[in-house]
């Protein structure tokens, strides 16, 4: 087997726009007859490191080799490389022929010789019989077709392809996908090509180059950058993942879920904290029960060919609290013929030094309103709340002194800690007239607001999403009495898909293969 030409080498590449840099070094090589994709999300630098090796822009850093040769200063008309853009920039007042030929003809080659040319393009791109049909005529695959024409016909060695198919429907876009791939083997170029879209890397490509702000992640053939993400960025941005904190034991050995897991990972640190990837499509029910996890289905999805399973395989952190639904009190003011309400409620000990009086109205849920139910500002708020622990009284007012006296509960924090999970997690209970929970259009929400339900992570604070709030009444038709309410975080949910269907709440097993478990260094996180 002959040694692949190295084609394309850059060197160092960095690049700024108004003070950002959007090129933060680059290196990287590509080989003769190569489809390579630069994939990305939008501003990661892909199309400036395109339009740098076609010649619409100058690097700040860095060197661009072509074929052997330093291409740096050499203007665009003179680089063996053309360009298809996601707009065509066809001429509207040509035909399809005319538009493939213009670049012969600027070359000012002869009609025989263009005629034969631009015949064979027709024939590549399955277009021969639209040599007189009006581009604007035309579909958008259509159009695409000519544009590639276009540039194949002045017989560059590069294609460079900069986002082609954004414009296309998905079905156009699926085919000219398959047509691009067999275009750029029977021509036998290097075509690169940029893209956000996974699917069109993973399909196409002989090599992907994973970006994300200015820098590449990993370079490898889409089996290798599906299979062996370098970092959690690649591992996210190709395909739907599962990714776990773990710890390495050994090789071949890791640690997460309560468990040691065979891998086929190698060279890691004994203990070292590690992100472990698994796909949703390895999983497999296990027969009988008895698989390497059980849990149980929280969502199903059908998807066309698959079923998408959330399975939850460990809980998450929870703290139960009470609704204390009230009688519906409020006091009337004859004199000013007002009416004002307020609920008790409980203030976190930590709070009471920045509880302001509009804060106090706001958890007392106090209103005032007349007869033609307007409301009424409620103005004065009197209370004897210490920086200490217990009971206190707080009376809320209007400027006409109506008023009412509720009472307010200073509590210390208390916070359940999950060590196993790493989680904090805190919830007051809940003083609410029967009318605010009917009211409510948003009862999980208000729940969680009313709660002043939280939570953090243990080790450096950082907020932790509560997804669950659980109760048993109905928030339409609820009665004075008093209602557990659960706050919880999300625990260990995986996204699974089977070809079977289950239901919501079935109890299932889940195996996996050792193969199936990818193991990645934390320190390479993009």
């Amino acid at each position: 087997m002959s040694e692949r030409r190295k084609l394309i080498e850059f060197h160092n590449i960095v690049k700024e726009f108004d003070g950002q840099i959007v090129l933060k070094g680059i290196n990287l090589d590509i080989y003769q007859n190569e489809f390579v994709t630069l994939l990305g999300p939008s501003g990661c630098g892909k199309t400036t490191l395109l339009r740098i090796l076609g010649g619409f822009l100058e690097q700040d850093e860095g060197t661009v080799i072509f074929d052997g040769e330093c291409i740096d200063k050499l203007p665009a008309y003179k680089r063996e490389i053309n360009t298809v853009f996601q707009r065509y920039a066809l001429f509207p007042h040509m035909n399809v022929y005319d538009n493939i030929a213009f670049g012969l003809r600027i070359k000012k080659e002869g009609e025989e010789l263009i005629e034969q040319k631009v015949k064979r393009m027709l024939d590549l791109v399955n277009l021969t019989g639209y040599e007189k049909r009006n581009v604007t005529q035309m579909s958008g695959g259509q159009q695409q077709r000519v544009a590639i024409a276009r540039a194949l016909v002045n017989e560059p060695n590069v294609l460079l392809l900069d986002e082609p198919l954004g414009a296309l429907d998905l079905k156009l876009r699926k085919q000219m996908q398959l047509e691009l791939k067999r275009i750029q083997q029977e021509v036998g170029i290097t075509f690169i090509y940029v893209t956000h879209d996974q699917e069109e890397a993973l399909t196409m490509s002989d090599k992907i180059v994973v970006m994300k702000e200015g820098e590449i992640q990993q370079i490898g053939t889409p089996l290798e950058i599906y299979n062996e993400p370098a970092n959690e960025y690649v591992a996210r941005f190709i395909g739907e993942s599962n990714i776990v904190e773990g710890v390495m034991k050994s090789d071949n050995e890791v640690f997460f879920d309560d468990h040691i897991y065979p891998c086929h990972s190698v060279g890691f640190k004994k203990e070292e904290v590690v992100d472990v990837l698994i796909r949703p499509e390895d999983f497999y029910i296990a027969k009988n029960g008895e698989g390497m996890m059980k849990g149980e289905v929280k969502s199903v999805v059908f998807k066309g060919i698959f079923y998408e399973m959330m399975v939850e395989t460990i809980s998450g952190a929870s703290k139960t609290v009470t609704l204390h639904v009230l009688e519906g009190h409020d006091e009337f003011n004859p004199e000013a013929n007002e009416n004002i309400t307020a609920n008790d409620f409980f203030i976190d000990l930590e709070d009471v030094a920045v509880m302001d009086q509009m804060e106090l109205v706001s958890r007392a849920n106090a209103h005032a309103w007349d007869p033609e139910e307007n409301d009424i500002v409620v103005s004065k708020v009197e209370h004897d709340i210490k920086e200490a622990p217990g009971e206190y009284s707080v009376t809320f007012a209007t400027g006409k002194n109506t008023k009412i006296t509720v009472k307010a509960f200073v509590v210390e924090p208390k916070y359940i800690e999950d060590a196993k999970r790493n989680i904090g997690i805190s919830a007051f209970d809940i003083y609410k007239s029967a009318d605010e929970v009917h009211e409510s259009i948003a009862i999980s929400t208000d729940l969680r607001t009313w709660a002043g339900a939280e939570a953090w992570n243990l080790q450096d604070d950082s907020p932790v999403s509560i997804t669950d709030v659980n109760f048993d009444f109905e928030p339409n038709t609820v009665t004075p009495g008093s209602y557990p309410v659960t706050f919880a975080t999300k625990g260990r949910v995986y996204k699974v898909e089977v070809y079977d269907p289950y239901e919501e709440g079935d109890k299932i097993a889940l195996n996996l293969a050792d193969d199936s478990i990818h193991v990645m260094h934390k320190s390479l996180k993009g």
